[in-house]
């Protein structure tokens, strides 16, 4: 029932996105933006830790899972530090995430070539 969960919720955001794609003028880069938005404002209510319980493979491959990292890793800093660790939470745990994409963009850019 796990994988069908995960998999219903990662299909539901692939699928919002794409509507969004063909019937507004957003870009790819815009509907990224957004949904880190949204999943930020979902882990700040606590909403994304429900989701995350009863879909957890897709919960956590989706691009709001990346909004959720930076929202509860500065929330968890600021519960720590104080008002300093607004600066210095969120760059820590995303960072390992940023490093991650980065890599795999330039392996997938050595490899593959575009159309002209």
């Amino acid at each position: 029932m796990t994988y069908l969960l995960s998999a219903l919720f990662l299909g539901g955001v692939c699928l919002i996105a794409q509507l969004i794609f063909e019937y507004t003028k957003m870009t790819p880069g815009h509907i990224t933006s957004l949904f880190a938005s949204i999943g930020a404002l979902l882990a700040s209510f606590g909403i994304y830790n429900t989701i995350s319980e009863y879909a957890p493979g897709g919960a956590s491959l989706a691009i709001l899972n990346y909004g959720n990292i930076m929202t509860t890793s500065v929330i968890n800093s600021v519960n720590e530090q104080g008002f300093m660790g607004i600066f210095t939470g969120m760059f820590v745990p995303c960072s390992i995430t940023l490093t991650a994409v980065i890599v795999v963009s330039v392996i997938a850019a050595i490899i593959f070539r575009p159309k002209p």
